[in-house]
């Protein structure tokens, strides 16, 4: 399923972002079905907003594996829609108290914090109805390991478990093995999960390279937001800027300084590429994604 309708990078990334976009909105129940409240916030936090960067990560493994694109749609939601809910919950006051997400009021802040925690609750299982939609797959043992994916890379093994060491570790020091076993965890495991239910109809080769692909651009990435919160300010990221430093937590601009953090961003990229060689041109767009991904400045 390449999609040989765009060329460019930004174009194809727009086109996909819509295209999530059209997906989530059909997902989401209407916000003028009972119960409204929890129905808007559910929107209001899945909807319009950040750069998809998961979705994009999904679509280009399909496009590499050849993936059916009603499957790379729902294993997109499905991870958007994991993804929303750690924001909503992450940002609650019991865990890392924000009041900004995306360029606008955390969800807590636009509604309360019982909708809040209702909202993340609502979005994980929504997450698995829509991967679990019946006859997805034509193989069940596809959809089925698609679901364990999912579940691994967001329970306490992967995400959530993530979280945790990040909320013990405030005020301790950490040495750049442990600072990474966290974020492989917190950070890394939905965006390696993301890139794998994309190739979920790969050969064994192909699902190894995308296995180290996002092994290494999922840890560039979180390096990349640490760089990002020293370096930019809380308009072009769209939350707050420096809390992480603010609040006494490890990153890797704190461990390594921001010259090393940079370096390793860069060792990081070139291994995520390296493991596309193989496939040529039709890796081109996780490629361009670990491009991106590297190079962004917001």
């Amino acid at each position: 399923m390449i999609d040989i309708t765009v060329s460019d990078f930004p174009t194809w990334a727009k086109v996909k972002q819509s295209r999530i976009e059209e997906v989530l909105d059909e997902a989401l129940p209407a916000e003028d079905l009972e119960p409204q409240k929890l129905h808007s916030a559910m929107r209001y936090c899945a909807v319009g907003g950040g750069k998809r960067v998961r979705a994009l990560l999904c679509y280009a493994a399909a496009e590499l594996c050849n993936t059916d694109i009603a499957i790379a749609d729902a294993a997109a939601a499905a991870v958007e829609l994991i993804h929303a809910y750690s924001l909503v919950h992450d940002d609650m006051p019991c865990m890392d108290d924000d009041d900004l997400r995306r360029g606008k009021p955390s969800c807590h802040k636009q509604y309360d914090d019982a909708t809040a925690l209702l909202v993340g609750d609502a979005l994980q299982s929504l997450a698995f109805d829509v991967l679990s939609t019946p006859q997805l797959c034509a193989n069940a043992n596809q959809q089925i390991s698609m679901l364990n994916i999912l579940a691994k890379a967001a329970g306490s093994t992967g995400m959530a478990g993530g979280q945790a060491i990040d909320l013990s570790s405030v005020g301790k020091t950490l040495n750049q093995l442990q600072l990474e076993t966290m974020h492989q965890l917190k950070t890394g495991a939905l965006i390696q999960a993301a890139a794998l239910l994309g190739a979920s109809n790969g050969t064994l080769e192909q699902i190894s390279a995308v296995h180290t692909y996002t092994e290494n651009i999922g840890l560039a990435f979180q390096v990349i937001d640490d760089i990002l919160d020293t370096e930019a300010d809380t308009a072009t990221l769209g939350k707050t800027a420096g809390k992480d430093a603010d609040s006494n937590k490890p990153t890797y601009v704190t461990i390594l300084g921001l010259d090393a953090a940079k370096e390793l961003a860069d060792q990081l990229h070139k291994s995520a590429i390296a493991a596309l060689a193989p496939f040529g041109t039709k890796a081109l767009r996780l490629h361009e994604l670990a491009n991106f991904i590297t190079q962004r400045s917001f």
